[in-house]
């Protein structure tokens, strides 16, 4: 039996174009392109996409992927350990949630004053967070800000650090709490908590409109980041990077 690229696209909701760009590129060749030029796909095809979308998520390139499902020989076998590595996200996430969940509740318990004193241990703030992937994508995008922030953050004491994550969680928090007001993400309060985390940002390094955009798309993009932000609030992701965007066009063009 044989499906097409359509019927992949629906099934998978992996779009048209970049199944096409996977064939271009030798990563997922259809079994056969039709009279009309419509690519078909078998069984073996749409088993070797569902290996690319779990190391998608596990966060490996297409170039990684595409060299791992060359070496790859017994397919179960890869499937198992994709399997191992899913169920040890799983957990890590899990800590993520907890680590998210305490700081928010230590926060709400002074949120009429904002008392960003009451986190009883700065260090658990950081628990389940896998900061070197996002560094090291970083590092292939935006190179010369990276190690701008590097030197930003390593001349950082322990306690200025704390305080940065404190603050950074709590501007998560009045997000999520606009959200769920129906607030749109063009209101003046909105935007301003976007200014504050530009200014932020430009601490480290200074994007241009298109990078916060783009840096907003990665919170939704990034399974672990969009975690983040929807451990807090399920939509808080995409409210954020509907905000930056705003921003961006509003006060960066």
């Amino acid at each position: 039996m044989a499906w097409s690229i359509a019927d992949v696209a629906r099934m998978s909701g992996v779009t048209s174009r970049t199944l096409r760009h996977y064939d271009e590129i030798g990563l997922l060749v259809p079994a056969y392109i039709g009279s009309n030029g419509h690519r078909h796909y078998e069984e073996a095809g749409l088993l070797r996409l569902q290996q690319i979308l779990l190391m998608r998520e596990l966060g490996l390139g297409l170039r990684e992927i595409t060299a791992v499902l060359e070496c790859q020989v017994d397919q179960v076998a890869a499937l198992r350990e994709h399997h191992r590595r899913l169920l040890a996200e799983r957990d890590r996430l899990d800590v993520l949630a907890a680590t998210v969940g305490r700081t928010i509740a230590e926060l709400e318990e002074d949120k009429d004053t904002h008392d960003m004193t009451k986190i009883s241990r700065p260090e658990n703030l950081f628990q389940g967070f896998d900061t070197a992937r996002y560094e090291a994508a970083a590092r292939e995008q935006w190179p010369e800000e990276v190690e701008h922030s590097a030197r930003f953050t390593g001349a950082l004491t322990d306690e200025e650090q704390a305080r940065l994550q404190r603050e950074a969680t709590a501007a998560m928090v009045r997000m999520a709490e606009a959200m769920a007001a129906g607030t749109p993400v063009t209101d003046p309060a909105v935007q301003a908590e976007i200014e504050a985390h530009y200014l932020g940002i430009c601490r480290m390094w200074t994007p241009n409109a298109a990078a916060f955009k783009a840096l907003g798309q990665s919170y939704t993009d990034d399974v672990q980041w969009r975690a983040v932000y929807d451990q807090v609030a399920a939509g808080l992701a995409a409210y954020q990077r509907d905000a930056m965007s705003a921003y961006a066009d509003a006060r960066l063009n």
